[in-house]
């Protein structure tokens, strides 16, 4: 089943939702995320509000949201790879419980594909903890493959993340 979503880059005006969902993203899946749920929630609403600016322009750092009934349900987001020029990082990908399955990440990793050719970074790369099967056949459906390098986890050390790649 695909959800109609109206999917589109964040503004600062989002804060109040994108904080919620961002908030409910990291209860939901801590791993996930490099920013704990007790970090998030003790950031001032402006401050927060100030990040989330920064991510509503510009070719370094795009955050995307899909929208539905008037609920942000799903986020993505793209950064430039420091130590490549032709390559986007995805990170921060999260879809609610209720949307799962329904076409959301397609949705999103396209918008990201498009900001990332736009910006003339023609790669996009992604990291998902090994072990998280559901999510690695998700993104090798999206076209991603295993590229075989495995890195640390960044905040847990004892968890490993692979590698996934694909054109934008």
């Amino acid at each position: 089943m695909t959800t109609r979503a109206t999917v589109r880059r964040v503004r600062r005006q989002d804060a109040g939702r994108m904080r919620a969902l961002r908030l409910e993203m990291l209860a939901d899946t801590p791993l996930a995320f490099l920013e704990t749920l007790a970090e998030a929630a003790a950031l001032p609403h402006e401050e927060f509000a100030d990040r989330l600016a920064r991510s509503s322009f510009g070719n370094f750092c795009a955050q995307f949201i899909a929208e539905v009934d008037g609920r942000f349900v799903a986020h993505a987001g793209g950064l430039a790879a420091p130590d490549d020029p032709k390559v986007t990082i995805i990170f921060a990908v999260y879809i609610t419980p209720a949307h799962r399955g329904a076409g959301m990440l397609e949705y999103l990793v396209a918008e990201v594909a498009a900001w990332s050719r736009s910006a003339g970074r023609p790669e996009l790369m992604l990291e998902v903890v090994v072990g998280n099967d559901r999510a690695r056949r998700a993104y090798e459906r999206l076209g991603f493959t295993d590229t075989g390098v495995r890195v640390p986890h960044p905040v847990i050390p004892v968890l490993t993340e692979l590698q996934m790649r694909r054109p934008a």
